[in-house]
């Protein structure tokens, strides 16, 4: 018996491995409970992205190029995460969770978590008026935590941003979770691991399951959507701002719905609608979901 199990020693841990990789173990925890497998993305040089994943790679075991971990799964790009609509090609998983840096003219200090897609040219990324399926309850889980320790990161705002830029075209859940605003915060070692750390504690829990809602109208960093998504009942899923309306016709819309199967709810930016308020109501006569004006 000794003899045999020495000479299969390699196959057996070559088996044990691969249970692992697939949370077999979570499954004889728990077997009820629907556990997913996500894959955390950043790009190389991308300062920001790459301090959150080197960090976090630190306690996973790099397997050819992907870091592999008992909660998610990471691996680090040498091209740009807008530019990820490849990565099915090469990795096959339950969803995408892109570490970033986030940019912005104003200059505000903010640390933002959004969907991705374009509602017209694809001017970052991804495809022409196509927007990718969004990762709803991750997203609320992640911006709740962050708002628990708001105290830690006192000079940033914490928001939600409109759906933008890509990747658009992977067939699972995507989502960006990003350090602003400028090089000073993003080369911040210390800032990177605060936020990484809380990435990991989401994933360490069950994500709760939410009802989720499309968002219409508002600015880019919807206070509004934003208050919803951290007090309210709703997790969000794509949220197309007031500039984007313009380009909303029959086609797009019925994309955007079909992106966001799970969606039970419509929340609209009541006053920031602007002049497409109408259409947004009669698009919406042809789904089944319910309005909720904010």
């Amino acid at each position: 018996l000794f003899i045999w199990f020495f000479s299969h020693l390699q196959c057996i841990s070559t088996i044990l491995q691969s249970l692992l990789r697939v949370h077999w173990w979570k499954l004889i925890w728990c077997p009820y409970i629907p556990y997913l497998m996500e894959l955390l993305v950043a790009y190389r040089d991308d300062p920001a992205g790459y301090n959150m994943a080197n960090f976090l790679s630190q306690e996973m075991t790099l397997d050819g190029d992907i870091f592999r971990g008992k909660y998610y799964d990471l691996i680090i790009i040498s091209t740009p995460t807008i530019s990820a609509d490849w990565l099915e090609e090469k990795y096959d998983y339950d969803g995408f969770v892109f570490l970033s840096k986030h940019a912005a003219e104003s200059g505000v200090l903010a640390l933002t978590c959004h969907s991705t897609g374009n509602f017209s040219e694809a001017k970052f990324g991804g495809n022409d008026r196509q927007v990718a399926i969004p990762h709803p309850n991750l997203q609320k889980a992640y911006l709740q935590t962050l708002q628990k320790h708001q105290s830690e990161f006192s000079e940033f705002q914490i928001t939600i941003e409109a759906t933008h830029h890509g990747p658009t075209a992977l067939t699972k859940p995507t989502i960006f979770i990003e350090i602003g605003t400028t090089e000073k915060q993003w080369t911040n070692t210390s800032l990177c691991i605060s936020i990484a750390k809380l990435v990991h504690q989401v994933f360490l829990n069950i994500i709760s399951e939410n009802p989720v809602a499309i968002c219409f109208g508002g600015t880019h960093y919807s206070s509004k959507f934003t208050t919803e998504l951290l007090e309210g009942k709703c997790a969000l899923g794509t949220v197309i701002p007031k500039h984007a309306l313009d380009e909303l016709d029959e086609e797009l819309f019925s994309h955007i719905i079909s992106q966001n199967k799970m969606a039970k709810f419509a929340l609209l930016d009541w006053r920031g609608l602007g002049t497409n308020k109408q259409k947004i109501l009669d698009l919406l006569k042809s789904t089944s979901l319910e309005i909720i004006k904010l």
